[in-house]
């Protein structure tokens, strides 16, 4: 078990110093945004880009990781939406607010630097490139989509649209679309480039997991417990469940890296960027608190999750 803890205490101490140094009051929690920004627009990107052009295109596209990635979202998506809308009669933008929080796990800034120290570079930066397309071209879209049916019917619609055109401005999505060209060309960047691009990359782990604790500071669950109780059950216990059943039994992903890198994806806490989406339809306040339970039991539940993993086999 002391192994297993020296791969998650590193990682969750760094969201720990980043929640410290902002409840002293070392940094602002709007500086959290600021460096929130560059990771995504910057660090990245880079990372992506890297991870992306330096392996073939056969290595990096595996429609058998999408496919069981995209399945189990949305298996998780469906159960969080009838419970909520159709079993206990909540609202659709609740219920889409509720089955976001279960199935869009934080893949960038916890997930990466998990897999990092897991399984290497290589299938953590791949991972998380097949990650970010499905979560942005399918599970984000399909969400909030469904979070505006109550309103004008095409309005639905147009969200998606609108997302969908936002794609093409999201940093990281051209980071993904310029590293699959790179390596569809067979083309290397230049040492002047090359390690310029490493520089940013090489910032990513650290300073994603301080924005983390630094963004969950001064938050509180007062007053949530029993809904901020089931998104984190549904998000850190039937998530997993549910993408191992559709690994055994529906959508087998032959690498085993990467198998061990999608059932770990599922495993994590929920996406950063979760209590931003929730802003428009007034659900922040459960959100917040949904981020920041998840984010804390999933010390225990993902240590426990890497000790099986590693009896199992599926981890050296």
């Amino acid at each position: 078990m002391l192994s297993i803890l020296s791969i998650t205490g590193p990682i969750y101490l760094a969201v720990l110093i980043g929640y410290a140094c902002t409840r002293l009051g070392l940094f602002a929690k709007a500086d959290m945004r600021l460096f929130g920004k560059f990771v995504i627009n910057l660090a990245l990107p880079a990372l992506l880009f890297n991870s992306l052009a330096s392996r073939s295109l056969g290595e990096i596209l595996n429609p058998s990781y999408m496919a069981a990635y995209a399945l189990a979202g949305v298996l998780v998506i469906g159960l969080g939406l009838l419970a909520n809308r159709w079993l206990a009669r909540r609202s659709f933008s609740y219920a889409s607010m509720f089955a976001m929080g279960m199935a869009c796990p934080n893949s960038g800034f916890v997930g990466y630097p998990v897999a990092l120290l897991t399984l290497g570079s290589s299938v953590a930066g791949v991972g998380l490139a097949l990650n970010m397309m499905v979560e942005n071209l399918l599970l984000i879209p399909l969400l909030l989509a469904f979070a505006d049916l109550e309103g004008d019917k095409g309005q639905a619609w147009r969200v998606v649209l609108r997302t969908l055109k936002g794609l093409a401005r999201n940093p990281m999505i051209i980071a993904i679309v310029a590293g699959l060209l790179a390596s569809l060309a067979g083309w290397t960047p230049p040492p002047l480039i090359g390690r310029t691009v490493n520089l940013f990359a090489q910032a990513s782990g650290a300073l994603s997991l301080f924005v983390i604790g630094g963004s969950l500071a001064g938050q509180s669950l007062r007053g949530m417990g029993l809904p901020v109780l089931q998104i984190t059950l549904g998000k850190l216990v039937l998530h997993p469940l549910i993408m191992l059943a559709v690994l055994t039994w529906g959508v087998p992903v032959a690498d085993p890296q990467l198998r061990t890198a999608v059932l770990l994806t599922s495993a994590m806490p929920i996406m950063g960027i979760y209590t931003i989406l929730s802003q428009r339809h007034g659900h922040e306040g459960i959100s917040a608190a949904a981020l920041l339970a998840t984010t804390a039991a999933s010390f225990f539940t993902l240590s426990g999750l890497l000790w099986w993993l590693r009896q199992l086999g599926w981890l050296a």
